[in-house]
């Protein structure tokens, strides 16, 4: 099932850098973790969704190529933000 409206909200919430934040890699890694977390599950129980799975694919790419871009314009956000969301690198 996909995230409510209120669930992105809240995550939107808990990463946003200032009030009006909602496009800085931060906040767009959290929704995509968040995405890729829900996928995850789904495709326990549906094996044999491959549309789906590519789909999961593209998202944990686009994650990758974001925290690259962090970790290359600030050590330090990208340790936190890391760390906050529970990923390994």
């Amino acid at each position: 099932m996909s995230s409510t409206v209120e669930q992105r909200q809240a995550t939107v919430k808990t990463y946003q850098i200032n009030t009006k934040d909602t496009g800085s890699p931060e906040v767009q890694v959290a929704l995509l973790t968040q995405r890729i977390n829900e996928l995850t599950e789904h495709l326990k129980q549906h094996r044999k969704d491959h549309h789906s799975r590519r789909g999961l694919v593209l998202m944990a790419s686009k994650r990758n190529r974001l925290l690259r871009y962090l970790a290359k314009a600030d050590r330090q956000r990208y340790l936190d933000l890391i760390g906050r969301l529970g990923l390994r690198k």
